[in-house]
């Protein structure tokens, strides 16, 4: 029996799933969320992508961290990501167009990368860009070793002291709460939120649309009734099938 689903190695930066065959195929950069990259959710998302025909690149982006530590979001430079996207264009399984997807933190790694591309014209942006549970600004770093629960002495979902990310060298210009500026990107633009949730408020995507929409943009959105930061399997159901929807059409060759 041939496998339906295959890993394939992008040299310099991790592993992809997509389907047997030569291709070329449809390909998704996933970006993970403050559970770091040792979680396997991001390859989980992958996996699900590549039984749907694309080729699915989990991008470890996190810092440190093993199979007992996920890792930690704290001065990610964020060209490493561009440079990674940059390879999984060029790779010999890859169609013509690349998208990105990300959720939560890598949401918000996803649209501020994006933004930072365009405003220094560096590399060339998603075809079509995804996210789920955004915020709509700059956060700071997430250290999982300090984790606490909701409601526990000095419970935080991000420490606003420390930055998260780095671009070229610096995060002076990447300070938590500054908006994030995806204004700039005029692809195809998917946004969904859970309106319960607990982590990222849903006003955050909320203002996202608006502020896309007073600039001429026209994102796909969707609102998730009732739903928290984690969907339900119902609602996880109907999220994959708009997303992969929404890929479909604009990955499409």
């Amino acid at each position: 029996m041939s496998l339906k689903i295959v890993r394939r190695l992008l040299p310099d930066f991790g592993t992809t799933y997509g389907p047997s065959g030569e291709g070329p195929f449809p390909a998704i950069m996933v970006l993970h969320g403050s559970e770091g990259a040792w979680s396997g959710w991001s390859h989980r998302n992958a996996v699900l992508l590549a039984a749907h025909g694309f080729l699915a690149f989990p991008f470890p982006y996190s810092k440190g961290g093993n199979a007992w530590n996920a890792g930690s979001i704290a001065n990610v430079p964020l060209e490493r990501t561009a440079e990674a996207l940059e390879a999984l264009r060029a790779f010999a399984p890859v169609g013509e167009k690349v998208g990105l997807y990300g959720v939560s933190r890598g949401a918000e790694h996803a649209l501020l990368l994006t933004s930072l591309m365009l405003r220094d014209g560096v590399g060339s942006v998603p075809d079509a860009i995804a996210v789920h549970s955004a915020p709509d600004v700059i956060c700071g770093a997430f250290d999982g070793r300090k984790w606490r629960d909701a409601g526990d002495p000095g419970w935080q979902p991000w420490d606003p002291a420390e930055r998260a990310w780095t671009w070229r060298g610096s995060s002076d210009d990447l300070l938590p709460t500054m908006p994030i500026e995806i204004e700039r990107y005029d692809g195809p633009l998917f946004l969904s939120h859970g309106t319960a949730d607990r982590v990222w408020s849903v006003e955050m995507t909320r203002r996202l649309a608006a502020r896309l929409r007073a600039q001429g943009r026209e994102p796909e959105v969707h609102y998730h009734e009732g739903e928290d930061h984690i969907p339900r399997s119902e609602a996880e159901n109907g999220h994959h099938e708009k997303l992969i929807d929404f890929f479909g059409r604009t990955l499409a060759a």
